[in-house]
Order: structure tokens, then C-alpha cells, then sequence
């Protein structure tokens, strides 16, 4: 099914949309004020976003706002150490940003396959992929669903390598509850503007070793140390290869207006979550990717399906007005990522592929709106 098939829904009164930015009511009129401030690039909020997000959500590491996820993600990878050669397990289905990273520093990627239930990296896939070159784990908690963290981290340990979580999908998740972010060595998120938390983009990078915080934050602005930089001392030295991959004071204020509902919203888009879950509890021909464990707190951001026939419920719920589609497509299928999987074979992604489908999920859906579209999967999947 092509996308001529099935193109984006208009944004109209009729319908539910798969996704839907949530922006606090005060953001706009707070980002008026900065408009006309003296700070649109990087400054005072910035620094107040970084707090605050690290208040409520990593108290214990040292916290780093980015222009995007990839930004986060290409960090870590830096401040992690690791160098062009390097083995780094991932996991074949994720945003092509976890990996894309990876290809601008010559690592060697070994991709694993991902769990039946869950979607999450194959912890078992993981452990055949350990070789003396194996220098890092790049794990991604995908919807909001946590890893299998527990294990991971023992892998890690045993081999003495960097883990590393790509939380783009889980902020607000928890596992065995301590909230994502405060798991890893590294931990990213992504505030992009699809993400149940926004920014319009954006992006944190927690870090475990605070001794790493003033490095990260060099070569977040090219290197160059900020601090003296605006005290005027202009000969200070660049000693490290740094990006562009600072947040914006406008972002930053969209973040710290958001930060303040965020309980709130994600409290509704859980309860969205629960209410799709009962209601296809009762249909065997429907698979929901969950995860019993009470040591999981799902962050919400996706709820998933997976049918035998995706497409023809696509098209029936569209006929409905109710959009719905896949998010991510395993990495193996695009060409940059073709040399480091010839001979390589994904039992389980290759169930998943075709079979999984994304259900509206945000502040915008109603419960009402829940029950509705599941009366209409369980009218068309028998």
C-alpha cells in the first residue's frame, strides 16, 4: 500500500489524526515576549529548561539540551568514546536517527533483532552479537515501553561496555520506578515535534559521569567554551571538533511551559492507552504490544497492533476518517545501512514488518474516540 493510497488527513474537525502536537496555551504568548527579548538562540532559558528537566525527571545526572534527538544520540556516541571501527549493537527497528550517528563515525553497527511482544531490542539477539570489539549497546524503549533493562545492563557490565538508551519514544517512562533517563551511562530524548512531549524539535542528553558535563557542553557550541567566550575572553582555545547542536531560548520556552502540564497530558494519553487495551483485551485475532510487567511503566507515546491483515484495516478505519499508519520501517531495508547486515536474518522483525499498526493516541483523542475506533477494529478483525 502506497501513500497515494492513504495520504496524511487534513487537519479538519471531522476524523481523529494519528498525532497531534500538544503546546501549552501560554507557550505563545511567552514566545512573543522572547521574540521581542534580547535572547532567541541559545541563553537564560535554556539553562532554566535544562533544570527543570533535570528536576523532574534525572535529579542525579547532568543534563544537556540539544537542538534534536540526533543531536543527543551523536553525542553520547562522542562523549562515550567510541571511535571509527568500534562494534555498537542497535536494534534494526528505530528511527533511522538512533543509527544514521553511528555512519557519520565509522562504527561498525551490528544490528539485533527485536522482541515478538514488545518491539524492543532481542536481548537474546543482543547477547550472540557480543565480540571482544563490542564497544557499546544502543537500546530504544519503543512507544514508551522499557527495555528489558535489567538485563541489558548485566550484559554490559560482564563485557565492560557503554549502554546506552535512545528514549525518544519514553519520557515519563519508569522502570522498576526510576524514571527513563536516569537508567544508562547516556540516555537521549527527543522532542520532535510528533513526540508527546514537544519543542518543535529539540533534544536532552542526560549523562551519568558529570565529569563529562562541561566537554558535552563544548561540543555542543563547536568546542568553544561558552562561559569564557561571553566573560570576553576571546583567546580561549579549541581543542575538540564541535557542532551546532545547541536548543534555541524559543524551544527552551515551549519546554518549560510544557514541563509544568506534562503530568497532566500524560495522565490523559494514559488513560487512552488502558482504554485501547481493554477494549481489544477480549480479540485474539488483535495482538497489543504490551508488557504485563509491573516493573514497566509505559511512557505512553504510541499505542500498537498487530493484525494479519494491517492493510485492509487501515483502509477500512481511514474509510471512518481515522488515521492510523506504521512509524518506523526497519533499517535494513534502506541502502546506507545494506553493508552491515548482508547474510543477516531478523526472524522476528520480519513477522512484525507488515503487521504492525499505530493507533491515534494523544490529548486530542477522547476515550469516547478510543472506544469508537476499537468497535471498528473489532467489527473488521475476526
Amino acid at each position: 500500500m502506497s501513500f497515494k493510497d492513504l495520504p496524511i488527513m487534513p487537519d479538519k474537525k471531522k476524523g481523529v489524526l494519528l498525532f497531534y502536537p500538544y503546546v501549552s496555551r501560554k507557550s505563545p504568548n511567552n514566545i512573543k515576549k522572547k521574540l521581542l527579548g534580547r535572547w532567541l538562540g541559545q541563553g537564560p532559558m535554556v539553562d532554566k529548561f535544562e533544570n527543570d528537566f533535570k528536576e523532574k525527571f534525572a535529579k542525579k545526572y547532568s543534563v544537556i539540551a540539544t537542538g534534536s534527538g540526533t543531536d543527543s544520540l551523536h553525542l553520547a556516541y562522542i562523549l562515550a568514546g567510541l571511535k571509527k571501527g568500534d562494534e555498537v549493537i542497535t536494534t534494526i527497528f528505530t528511527c533511522t536517527a538512533t543509527n544514521i550517528p553511528m555512519l557519520y563515525m565509522g562504527l561498525n553497527i551490528k544490528f539485533a533483532d527485536i522482541e515478538i511482544d514488545t518491539m524492543n531490542i532481542s536481548v537474546e539477539s543482543v547477547k550472540k552479537l557480543i565480540t571482544k570489539r563490542t564497544k557499546a549497546i544502543v537500546c530504544v524503549h519503543y512507544g514508551g515501553l522499557p527495555c528489558e533493562m535489567d538485563e541489558l545492563k548485566k550484559i554490559a557490565k560482564k563485557n565492560k561496555i557503554t549502554l546506552i538508551e535512545d528514549a525518544a519514544h519514553a519520557l515519563g517512562a519508569k522502570y522498576k520506578s526510576i524514571p527513563v533517563g536516569s537508567l544508562c551511562d547516556f540516555s537521549t530524548f527527543s522532542f520532535q515535534a510528533i513526540k508527546h512531549f514537544t519543542t518543535g524539535d529539540g533534544g536532552i542528553l542526560t549523562i551519568k559521569n558529570k565529569n563529562l558535563e562541561e566537554k558535552a557542553k563544548r561540543i555542543r557550541w563547536f568546542g568553544i567554551d561558552r562561559k569564557k567566550k561571553q566573560q570576553g575572553i576571546w583567546k580561549n582555545d579549541v581543542h575538540e571538533i564541535g557542532y551546532k547542536y545547541q536548543m534555541t531560548d524559543i524551544a527552551a520556552t515551549m519546554g518549560c511551559d510544557s514541563l509544568k502540564e506534562f503530568n497532566k497530558i500524560n495522565k490523559h494519553r494514559k488513560k487512552i492507552y488502558n482504554t485501547y487495551l481493554e477494549e481489544l483485551s477480549a480479540n485474539k485475532k488483535v495482538k497489543c504490544i504490551h508488557d504485563n510487567d509491573k516493573n514497566k511503566e509505559h511512557g505512553a507515546w504510541l499505542f500498537t497492533i498487530c493484525v494479519e491483515n494491517k492493510d485492509f484495516l487501515q483502509k477500512k478505519l481511514r474509510q471512518h476518517f481515522i488515521e492510523t499508519n506504521q512509524v518506523h520501517f526497519r533499517n535494513d531495508r534502506y541502502s546506507i545501512f545494506k553493508k552491515y547486515v548482508k547474510g543477516k536474518k531478523f526472524p522476528n522483525m520480519d513477522y512484525l514488518e507488515n503487521r504492525y499498526l499505530v493507533l491515534p493516541l494523544h490529548h486530542k483523542v477522547s476515550v469516547k474516540d478510543a472506544k469508537y475506533i476499537c468497535k471498528l477494529i473489532n467489527k473488521y478483525v475476526k
